[in-house]
């Protein structure tokens, strides 16, 4: 089961950039995409469609008339440069209000919403991915991790290090395993020693990464997809 996506903005930039953050998630579907009220009203009655992104400011009839117009609507996310709609948008029903920029980080919360308002959270594999921390045993206890607070996770033979920005972790599990634990669009791992966040680096200075002041390696047989997912944002 996918959920199907409209995206409807005028601005053909902010369509892109959300565009491809969905991408991350893959039982997010975008089926349509168009600038104006007036095709996506069109294009729902005659398509299925569970979410709508919308912006306040759309041509001929702006986003807070197309939800108070349409019938039967789907869920909706606004999203919109201007904070000042936030109160008629949730009173019109909006699951959400979104500022642009839009964050990968935001996105998710949004998306997490959507799932439990759907009532597919134990059933939707996508749903996993959309939480925002880990749990790991160290010394007898399961501590909570969030994911925004990882830099990166060092290797240690059987045991890992987990940097985050307050605190080191140690715990017993090799990192490929925790590797698999972490959500892709978020971390990557670039050496056999090394797993990082990928919103933490500073910098790439030839083959190394520099997070926290830090300089980590980038294995010879790693190089080539890092880059190309961290400066391309594609995966070779």
């Amino acid at each position: 089961m996918k959920v199907r996506c409209l995206l409807v903005d005028n601005d053909p930039l902010a369509i892109s950039a959300l565009k491809k953050h969905l991408t991350h998630f893959e039982h997010f579907e975008v089926v349509f995409v168009c600038n104006n009220a007036v095709d996506a009203f069109n294009f729902i009655c005659e398509n299925s469609i569970d979410l709508v992104f919308i912006d306040i400011y759309t041509p001929m009839v702006n986003g807070l008339e197309f939800i108070k117009n349409i019938h039967n609507p789907p869920l909706i996310i606004i999203i919109s440069s201007d904070e000042d709609y936030a109160v008629q948008g949730f009173e019109l029903g909006a699951i959400d209000y979104l500022i642009k920029p839009i964050s990968l980080k935001r996105l998710v919360k949004s998306l997490h919403k959507i799932s439990r308002t759907l009532n597919t959270v134990n059933r939707l594999p996508y749903t996993s991915s959309l939480e925002d921390h880990i749990f790991i045993k160290v010394d007898k206890k399961m501590i909570k991790i969030y994911f925004e607070d990882i830099l990166y996770i060092k290797s240690l033979k059987d045991y890992v290090i987990i940097k985050t920005d307050h605190k080191d972790y140690v715990t017993h599990y090799n990192l490929s395993a925790i590797t698999r634990l972490l959500p892709e669009y978020l971390f990557i791992r670039i050496h056999r020693s090394y797993t990082i966040a990928i919103n933490k680096i500073k910098a790439i200075d030839k083959n190394c990464i520099e997070i926290d002041d830090k300089l980590l390696p980038m294995g010879r047989n790693y190089i080539k997809k890092v880059k190309g997912k961290i400066i391309n944002g594609v995966t070779v």
